[in-house]
């Protein structure tokens, strides 16, 4: 299908000739965690047929938004990850929680929900809060929960998601160490920006509990 354009000279025309389209930013919201498989991601994106996620993905490898790659063995299985130029949309998919967090009242009957939806504007806020940044947030539910980095995984909590974990429900996504403990170290806990779930920041170095605010 012939690439379409606003054809006009123009960031935001620009911007939105390559991250426009319906699911775009939510595949790059998804993939700041880290690299997923197709069928990852079409499990945390409810709604999108196999198709349209298939299109989408191409269309944001030519932009140079995603590159994918084989695992070694015996993985052997194909994985979608960020590009720096996928990853530098991280201010703007921030920007647009903020803007959209007013419209979140209380949940439809009809909306999906997974704890890692919340790891954007919550790492912005927790991130006020510390001057050294935020690392980790752990986020919980009553759907599940989720550990959201705020940086690429390292090889530790790589090796942390294939330690033995108990099953997660569905929509869950958790990065657990062995024996069930934390992959990473947890400080604090805090009411989020959001009702209905507690954050927990992890703070690079020193932990610290964030102030209520």
């Amino acid at each position: 299908m012939p690439r379409r354009s606003y054809d006009q000279y123009c960031a935001v025309a620009r911007a939105l000739d390559a991250v426009g389209d319906r699911w775009t930013l939510l595949i790059v919201r998804e993939l700041l965690g880290g690299s997923r498989r197709y069928t990852d991601l079409h499990a945390d994106l409810p709604g999108v047929s196999t198709d349209m996620l298939a299109s989408r993905l191409k269309d944001m490898e030519r932009d140079e938004l995603v590159t994918r790659r084989r695992l070694a063995p015996p993985g052997a299985a194909y994985v979608y990850e960020l590009t720096a130029r996928g990853r530098a949309l991280l201010p703007a998919l921030t920007a647009l929680a903020d803007w959209g967090a007013p419209a979140l009242d209380e949940k439809r009957p009809t909306d999906a929900v997974r704890a890692h939806w919340f790891a954007v504007p919550l790492l912005a806020r927790l991130a006020g809060h510390f001057p050294e940044g935020v690392a980790v947030v752990d986020i919980a539910l009553d759907e599940g929960s989720s550990t959201s980095a705020s940086t690429p995984p390292t090889p530790a909590t790589r090796r942390a998601r294939r330690a033995p974990r108990r099953p997660a429900a569905p929509g869950r996504r958790d990065l657990r160490g062995p024996r069930g403990r934390p992959a990473v170290p947890r400080g604090g806990h805090r009411r989020g920006p959001d009702r209905g779930h507690r954050a927990r920041g992890a703070r690079r170095g020193r932990r610290q509990s964030a102030p209520a605010g």
